[in-house]
């Protein structure tokens, strides 16, 4: 024991601050045991009246006990030094550049698909007329890429359509 306390002196790190951080988990398995016998015990008899499946249930009881679980986390966190205010930012940044990458990567992984199926299906080949109908853009196309597909219309100006849009909307091609 006294090679652990020694260890624990070494790194800086409180006798006190481990053994409240042991005290609070052992605290909080009791209480979310508890606390998910009583929610099942509670809803089970609701489970007919309200029309609740038992996979509803435990989802239930799963997301409870999670969010418990996040809290005895964040005051463990508070214990060490580490304060909410600087965790929330961590974590909203994070979510924030993840959120940010899903939506970039949809749109490139949706274009690229876009244009294997219009390979392979060929509703149109290039120097044919195509329109999309809701916005009546028309143009004959001169060329498509892994993202796009160029329009050329008859004033002489050129169109970017993102090759998702032909699988979004109505489009009319003429023979030429």
């Amino acid at each position: 024991m006294d090679r652990i306390v020694g260890w624990l002196a070494r790194h800086n790190i409180e006798v006190s601050i481990v053994l409240a951080t042991f005290v609070l988990v052992a605290v909080a398995s009791i209480l979310i045991f508890l606390v998910n016998r009583l929610l099942k015990k509670w809803l089970q008899p609701a489970e007919a009246r309200l029309g609740l499946r038992t996979e509803d249930i435990a989802t239930l009881v799963r997301v409870v006990t999670a969010i418990l679980w996040f809290v005895t986390l964040l005051v463990a966190f508070d214990l060490w030094g580490i304060g909410f205010g600087g965790f929330w930012t961590v974590l909203v940044s994070a979510a924030t550049i993840i959120g940010a990458a899903f939506v970039a990567t949809w749109a490139m992984v949706s274009n690229v698909t876009a244009d294997l199926f219009l390979t392979i299906w060929r509703p149109f080949r290039l120097g044919d007329t195509v329109e999309l109908l809701p916005e009546k853009l028309r143009g004959r196309a001169i060329d498509r890429n892994l993202m796009f597909t160029v329009l050329l219309e008859e004033d002489g100006c050129v169109l970017q359509v993102p090759n998702n849009l032909f699988f979004q909307r109505i489009f009319r091609v003429g023979r030429s």
